[in-house]
This record gives C-alpha cells, structure tokens and sequence, in this order.
C-alpha cells in the first residue's frame, strides 16, 4: 500500500475537523470536530510508521506507541470538555459558543440601558450593585 492513500485519507479528515471547529456554534460539535482532528493525526502517525518501519532495519514503533499516548490524551480532553459543556449548559441554558461570549459572574450589560451609573468609584459600584 501506498503512503499517499492514508496520508490523503488523514488531510481529508483534518480539514473536516477544522470546518467544524471555525464553522459549528455548538459546544459539542466542536468538540466532535477536534476528535476528528486528533484521529486524523493518529491515522497519520500510525502511516508513516508502518512506512518508516519498512525501511529501517530496527522496528522502534514510535509512531504507534505515540498514537496510544494521543488515543489517552483524547479521552482525557473529551472527558474534561464534556464536564464543562455540561455545567455551562446547567447554568447558562445553552451550549452555543456565540452566547456564552463572557462567563465572568459580574459582567455588566453592554449598551446604554444599564441601571449603574457611568462615573464613581468601586465601592459605589459595588453597592449599587449589591
């Protein structure tokens, strides 16, 4: 087998990944499409080891020994996105990135509507606000 089959096979991939991550609101799709990225890098890893193997004379395997470490780190990662996505959507009531622009507990209204006033100091802002 050629090299250049999986290595366009893992290009594919990686720039369907990438068009989810720029072009998906929600949470959970991007992170779908960053698994996608990293299981493209795996493809690859895993192709230019068995490609790399047969040319040396000493098989190390690194390739693959480092896909097992991405295959772990990718668990880990989707595990920890899945928790956070779940209590922002807890709190806020939705997963969509554009919404939850700042998730600071004190962010203020932009705009001209707000009912604290313009100038003064920050302890009268912190009563006003209390």
């Amino acid at each position: 087998m050629h090299l250049a089959y999986p290595a366009v096979l893992s290009a594919l991939l990686f720039c369907t990944g990438l068009y989810g991550v720029l072009a998906r609101r929600n949470a959970i799709l991007v992170l779908m499409s960053v698994e996608l990225m990293l299981n493209a890098v795996n493809l690859n890893l895993v192709a230019f080891d068995v490609w790399l193997s047969r040319a040396a004379e000493e098989t190390l395997h690194s390739g693959q020994a480092l896909t097992l470490f991405t295959i772990a780190i990718a668990a880990a990662e989707i595990g920890i996105g899945l928790a956070i996505v779940l209590a922002v959507h807890r709190n806020r009531g939705t997963s969509d990135i554009d919404k939850l622009r700042d998730t600071a507990e004190g962010h203020e209204p932009d705009g001209p509507d707000t009912d604290t006033p313009a100038t003064g100091t920050a302890a009268e802002k912190a009563e006003v606000t209390a």
